[in-house]
């Protein structure tokens, strides 16, 4: 999708504007009218760089272009091919990195994150695979400088996950985990099988933004809160205290856990984060459902019954289903190279988001 050159000017225009008139008596003199524009101004100036740096991309191509419909020696002639094939490549990086600023941006992106991992169709093999998906995100969260942080921890016998909860914590982890939620398939010979043959087995991933504490009011009195004894691995302490919380709301019947810490007062504090988001989604989720049932989305609803990915260990490839990617560096996905999938699915949302805005214009 091609940048929009009317939108782009705008952003440019407003933003010398803005720059112009900070000098201003009557603006400097007006402290709440100065901070603003200084905010708007912040905003809009990553947009600013990143427009200008596209505009001489552009005039570099037109030059390079115009200087190769002139006869000139073979030498020359090769010198502004080179430049023109620099030039495009990098416009085309531009272009997407354009379309991800001009984007409506998503208020959440910069929340925090609360994943949960649950092994589907595949019995003891898609235990496995949600352990392999949970190894893999936590991989590329070392990789992004997120922490992560175990909130309730469901395993088998033989290293599988039956469910896993874990906390996401950093600037921008939303933006960059929300179009994981659906069913995840992997194809591959499990290590229980002895006569080779392939089987598909499934994972389901939710992410939700963690809420804040002014998103969601719980009333107390819509609690359950009960305490048990901490089962698994962890060291002794499990066997001996009711540090495990699991709290019900009654309302909706919504139902979180956590054992993972010592204390039981960091556990209740953990679950309460976990409802808070999930009833906040909720909340927002009949108005999501309108919006996605009126946009025609590439990257899908983000709905945890909608399959997105393959995992194909035979052919060494990942396949995306929903905007149509294949990679083949299975190995290194799994480790946590998630940058060129994800990198794709925000640039089709922000193309679909822009491609929206262009129609209701």
């Amino acid at each position: 999708m091609a940048i929009d050159r009317e939108k782009t000017s705008a952003i440019v225009a407003r933003y010398d504007e803005i720059m112009s008139s900070m000098g201003d008596p009557s603006i400097t003199s007006d402290t709440q009218r100065y901070l603003a524009l200084n905010k708007e101004l912040g905003e809009l100036e990553d947009k600013v760089t990143k427009i200008k740096e596209y505009d001489e991309c552009q005039k570099t191509i037109e030059e390079a272009l115009e200087m190769l419909s002139i006869p000139e020696d073979r030498e020359l002639h090769e010198l502004y091919t080179q430049e023109l094939n620099d030039a495009k490549k990098r416009s085309e990086i531009l272009e997407e990195e354009l379309m991800i600023l001009l984007a409506d941006k998503d208020p959440r992106d910069d929340r925090n994150v609360i994943m949960e991992i649950r092994a589907g169709a595949g019995g003891e093999e898609a235990a496995l695979f949600a352990d392999t998906l949970f190894k893999m995100y936590k991989g590329y969260c070392m990789r992004k400088g997120f922490d992560t942080e175990i909130i309730d921890l469901n395993a088998t016998d033989l290293g599988g996950i039956k469910e896993i909860v874990f906390e996401i914590k950093g600037k921008g982890a939303y933006s960059k985990f929300k179009f994981e939620s659906g069913v995840h398939r992997v194809q591959r010979v499990p290590v229980t099988e002895s006569g080779g043959r392939i089987h598909t087995s499934t994972a389901t991933v939710a992410v939700l933004p963690e809420a804040e504490a002014t998103d969601v009011v719980i009333n107390p009195e819509d609690l359950r809160i009960d305490r048990y004894r901490a089962s698994g691995a962890g060291g002794q302490h499990v066997n001996r205290t009711d540090s495990a919380i699991r709290i019900t709301h009654l309302p909706t019947g919504l139902v979180v856990q956590c054992q993972d810490e010592r204390s039981q007062y960091k556990n209740k504090d953990k679950a309460m984060a976990v409802l808070q988001s999930r009833l906040w989604e909720m909340a927002n989720s009949s108005a999501k459902d309108k919006e996605d049932s009126e946009r025609r989305s590439q990257v899908g609803t983000g709905d945890r019954s909608e399959r997105i990915r393959t995992y194909n260990y035979h052919q060494g490839r990942v396949s995306d289903h929903r905007i149509g990617l294949t990679l083949y560096k299975l190995e290194e996905i799994l480790t946590g190279d998630l940058d060129e999938i994800i990198n794709s699915l925000t640039v089709a949302a922000a193309s679909d988001s822009l491609g929206q805005a262009s129609d209701e214009d």
